[in-house]
Formats: structure tokens, sequence, C-alpha cells
């Protein structure tokens, strides 16, 4: 088993396999292709699959995978049959905007894929496709949404980024969208990792705003956590299916139960997605190191792995990758 200096398990990993997205968004610096890793730098998929074994072999039990977009990725599906007959990984998912999802659900599902994360930072299709630059995206990632759900892919979690002044005003209408569809939706406080480095506290709505925006509209219900490192507060609809989740790094930190490492699309282990430090596990693997060598670098990283975030610390820097480069 992985164990950090304050012993805690590190059993989680989230792979990004590429940095490159199908949307636009106005927020995002993977708008602009000359911002993108050069093709030598990522990973190929037997890179990959060997870091997954390797990783698996110390005690990783769930990955999630994750981009950029990870459905652009050409071989995307074989290579999630692999990684899920992985000798001791137990649960595989993945996180995808949602436009390719339709055409796709099967074929995850078939793969080994449990459960998607669909990412949605408005309920408004006209809104939507501003944000993401792609005429219909709203409705086509609705129907990825629906064939996930018809797919078996369970439970569907759509992650909704709620910013102060843009979309908070949204929130008892994706309410609405977890009840009429039985999905999960979950609200993830603004974090200090957008492309502008324009982040300030006053933009962030708290995990106490949402439920005090919800509560009164749907009466909510607390969901006991299955795991102590789960992110999510979790609430059910008192009246009906759906459920809720509140993802709050920033007013209700959760590291002191963390269990995640990530891998980047170009082979760097990072130990926090705030992580000022990042170790070259690609390089590694290219200049030939065994897997006993790799082993070893990996339990000597992770067990220096951050007490926290410290967003809320004076001295606070935001790393300099934003989230499509770490991976979401």
């Amino acid at each position: 088993m992985l164990k950090d200096s304050y012993g805690r398990d590190i059993h989680d990993l989230r792979i990004s396999v590429t940095d490159r997205c199908n949307f636009r968004c106005v927020y995002c610096k993977s708008a602009d292709p000359k911002n993108y890793f050069p093709h030598k730098n990522l990973l190929d998929w037997d890179e990959f699959l060997r870091l997954a074994r390797i990783m698996a072999g110390l005690g990783i039990r769930k990955i999630r995978v994750t981009g950029g977009e990870p459905l652009l990725r050409s071989g995307i599906v074989d290579f999630l049959s692999q990684l899920s007959q992985v000798d001791g990984i137990q649960d595989l998912a993945l996180t995808t905007n949602g436009y390719l999802l339709a055409e796709m659900a099967s074929d995850l599902a078939r793969a080994g894929v449990r459960r998607v994360n669909v990412s949605m930072d408005s309920s408004h299709p006209e809104r939507f496709a501003a944000i993401t630059r792609t005429p219909g995206s709203y409705e086509r990632v609705l129907k990825g949404v629906d064939a996930a759900l018809e797919a078996g892919l369970n439970p569907v979690k759509v992650n909704v980024v709620l910013v102060r002044g843009f979309n908070e005003s949204e929130i008892v209408g994706f309410a609405e969208l977890a009840r009429t569809k039985n999905l999960i939706v979950r609200f993830i406080e603004f974090m200090p990792l957008d492309a502008d480095h324009a982040w300030d506290r006053s933009l962030v709505v708290t995990a106490r705003e949402i439920f005090e925006t919800i509560h009164p509209v749907f009466p909510l219900a607390e969901v006991p956590r299955h795991e102590a490192s789960e992110t999510a507060l979790r609430y059910r609809f008192k009246d009906g299916k759906g459920e809720i989740g509140v993802v709050a790094p920033v007013s209700i930190p959760f590291c002191g139960q963390c269990s995640r490492i990530r891998l980047t699309a170009d082979g760097k282990l990072r130990t926090c997605l705030f992580s000022l430090e990042e170790y070259d596990l690609g390089g590694l693997l290219r200049n030939g190191a065994p897997d006993s060598a790799i082993e070893e670098y990996i339990r000597s990283v992770v067990y220096r792995k951050e007490p926290g975030h410290r967003i809320n610390e004076p001295g606070f820097v935001q790393p300099s990758r934003t989230m499509v480069y770490i991976g979401g």
C-alpha cells in the first residue's frame, strides 16, 4: 500500500491522457492550439499502461481517466479496455465534456468503464454554446448523458464549477436536472486553477450557499459518505430521485483524507492538484529505468505528499499549470 508521511493511504489515481479538447471554452487556454503539448511529449498507450500496472502493484485501486477531452484521443476505447483488466484495479471511471459520449457510451461500458462524470457549467443552451464556442453543444451533451444512463454507466455525475456573477443563478436549474434525469449533479467551488490567474475568493460560491439555495425549493437530506476520502458532501432529495453533491475545497477542505495522486498527459506525477512540484515518470520510462526503480521513486514521491493545498493560507501560490494541463 502507498502511504504518505501523514499516514494517508493513497489508492486513487487520475490519469490525463491528453490536453486537447474539442471545445474552445472562453476561460481555457486549450482554446489556442499553440498551447498544446508537442505530440512527442505525450505518453503513448503502452507507457500509460506500464505505469498503471506499476502503480496498481503499489496499491492503486481506482483510476479515473481525464483530459483535456479523453474521448478525442485515438485508441481510447482499447486503452480503457486494457486498463480495466490491470490486476488490482477495482474501479475505472472517466471524466468527459460529453460531446462524443452519445456515440461512445456503449463502447465505454463494454470496455469496463463503470462511471462517467460530465462537465457542464451552464444549464442554458445558448449560454453553454457561447461558453464552449460550439453551436449545438448543450443538446449534444445532454444526449450523451442520456446515452450513458442507458448504457449502464452508473452513476452519471454532472460536474458544475460555480463562479459568482457567472452561473450561480443556475443552481436550482441544475437541481431540477438532477431530479428529472435521476443524476448526481456535483457543484464544485471555483478553485485557483484558471488560465488567466484571475481567481479571487469573492468569486467562490460556497457549499453553505449552495445548500441554502436548493434546500428551500427542494428539501435535501444528507447522504453518508461511503469512504472518508470522498471529496463531495452528498444530499438526496427528500421527495424524489436524483442527488446533489458539493465539492468544497475552499470552504471545507478535505485534504486530511486525500487518497489521490495524478499523472499528467506528458508523464508527470503530481501529488496534489495544487502542487508546485511534479515528478517526471515519463522521463524515467524513456531513459530505460526498470520497474523496480520506478516503484521506489513513486514510493519516495508519494511519501512526501503535501499535507494540504494551502488555498486558505496567506502565502498560497497558484500552480503554473492550469486544470486542462493537469487533468480534470
